[in-house]
């Protein structure tokens, strides 16, 4: 049974046609996940099921009484209360029937009603079904599987980063248990410990949900279902990842096979045609292969989008220390962790990991200067040339487009040298004039990519590269790092990104 029914679905975008007369169904016991390259409509398509972008027709017809769950990681909170409290609002409901049956128990002190005692048994009934006499302890379980405890759940709302809101926010939708949950980027705040345990929670979730997501491994594992936006078309494959890449090849090949059988069918009737249309003899049989060709419901050739073909390319780094850290606290008005000492070689790769929240983005801009530590002391060689990725998607002007951008960032380029880099990364035509607020979260961080590839540099600081770009963006990414002859750090909570090529892990841990 379908929980929701999508038909002829057409929806466009800044003149742009993301889906035409697409459809699909999501049935209760769908675990679907939502693939396809950068800029293709996957967060468009997710706002659009939540009635928050409009469709140009179709229909998206929600079974009636569900309730639906949805991430929104941008979404307004309360400043003025605690995690705590915040949680506490998903039994909003349960709270709301205790309230009522101590209102009825105040009115039974006075007198006693059967009626009454009646109703505060349904009540009491239905809140120990519930269980509300735990709810506590379930936000304590949720709390701890986020990691959300690492930076206390008497934290107030305001004093949040990014991450630890987003955190918040995905425990709460949790802890409210709907019967569908949609979620765009669960992962991209949590580390491997926290993204294991969504995992098995949602592998056990009873009700439908949607999630789109770039950690592949994450999408694996918690999928029975996926659907692929390519080419305007939303094609459904029953499955995991790895089942949907197989049967997606597989109907790819039985496509191309189909299609030249067409174009060699139609090839024939237009020959046969072209030499016995004018004869009187053969001018019927001629027409009659006419009709045929007039009726072949002709297919689209097959096409696919090319992947990204940037390089990577470092700066002489010489030999001996690239960067020595010692006794290094870092922090805003006190020091999140104990102090850091390590070293970064010439020529090494390191990947900084530990919880997220913990502290990982900070100690980047640390060390690049961005923020001051609180005490201790950090040293670049004289030769390092830094080229940082920071893993927000914030710009100096987001109204800006590509173009401007690039131009702005390497005033040597000519026109046709920033179309021709930006062309590299699949931002070409429209979308390199568009606002750069206005492009996906992959397409703008395919436009840091190519300012991180022009950018003279020995030593690359990555915060978190994959959390917006699809598998040929990240696959071309991880090929490059792989041949970086400089040195690199990466800060990743994608161990199946970075697992056999780097050469040294350091983990940020609490005091």
């Amino acid at each position: 049974m379908s929980v929701l029914d999508v038909k002829g679905l057409t929806c466009t975008v800044r003149n742009k046609v993301l889906y035409n007369n697409a459809s699909f169904s999501l049935n209760k016991e769908d675990h679907l996940g939502i693939t396809g390259a950068n800029g293709v409509g996957k967060t468009t398509l997710i706002n659009c099921l939540v009635g928050k972008t409009e469709i140009d027709t179709g229909d998206i017809i929600w079974q009636k009484g569900i309730k639906i769950g949805y991430l929104d990681q941008h979404a307004d909170v309360p400043k003025d209360i605690s995690i705590f409290t915040f949680l506490r609002e998903a039994f909003k409901d349960m709270f709301e029937k205790e309230k009522e049956l101590n209102t009825i128990y105040e009115k039974m002190a006075e007198a006693f009603d059967d009626d009454l005692a009646a109703k505060a048994d349904d009540l009491q009934n239905f809140l120990m079904y519930r269980g509300f006499y735990d709810i506590d302890g379930k936000i304590q379980k949720t709390a701890q599987g986020l990691g959300i405890n690492a930076f206390g759940l008497e934290k107030q709302l305001s004093n949040l980063s990014g991450g630890q809101k987003a955190k918040v926010i995905l425990a709460k939708l949790l802890l409210e248990s709907p019967d569908v949950i949609i979620m765009d980027e669960p992962t991209n705040f949590l580390d491997k410990e926290h993204i294991d345990w969504l995992t098995k929670v949602l592998i056990n979730f009873e009700g439908a949900f949607i999630v789109i997501s770039h950690d592949f491994k994450f999408l694996n594992d918690i999928t029975n279902c996926i659907i692929d936006i390519e080419f305007q078309k939303i094609t459904k494959y029953t499955g995991n990842f790895q089942q949907f890449l197989k049967l997606k090849d597989e109907a790819k090949t039985n496509y191309i096979k189909e299609y030249e059988k067409q174009q060699k069918t139609i090839a024939q009737l237009q020959d046969y045609y072209n030499k016995n249309h004018a004869r009187a003899s053969t001018a019927r049989s001629a027409q009659s292969k006419l009709k045929q060709l007039e009726k072949i419901d002709v297919m689209n050739p097959p096409k696919a989008l090319p992947p990204p073909t940037f390089s990577l390319t470092s700066l002489q780094i010489g030999y001996g220390v690239t960067l020595e850290v010692n006794e290094l606290v870092v922090g805003y008005s006190h020091g999140l962790l104990p102090p850091l000492n390590f070293i970064v070689n010439a020529k090494e790769k390191i990947v900084i990991v530990g919880f997220n929240g913990i502290g990982k983005s900070t100690l980047i801009k640390t060390i690049t200067g961005s923020i001051p530590q609180v005490s201790g002391s950090y040293k670049w060689t004289d030769t390092a040339k830094i080229a940082y990725l920071e893993q927000e998607l914030i710009w100096d002007d987001p109204t800006k487009n590509a173009f401007e951008i690039l131009k702005d960032k390497f005033p040597v380029f000519d026109d046709n040298a920033v179309r021709k880099n930006l062309a590299k990364f699949g931002i070409t035509g429209k979308i390199s004039m568009q606002a750069i607020h206005s492009l996906s979260g992959g397409e703008q961080m395919r436009v840091k990519l190519c300012i991180l590839m022009l950018t003279p540099a020995n030593v690359l600081i990555l915060d978190e590269p994959t959390n917006h770009i699809d598998v040929n963006c990240k696959e071309v990414l991880k090929e490059q790092l792989m041949k970086w002859d400089g040195s690199l750090i990466l800060v990743s909570h994608e161990h199946e990104f970075y697992k056999g090529w780097i050469d040294k892990i350091i983990e940020v841990k609490k005091k």
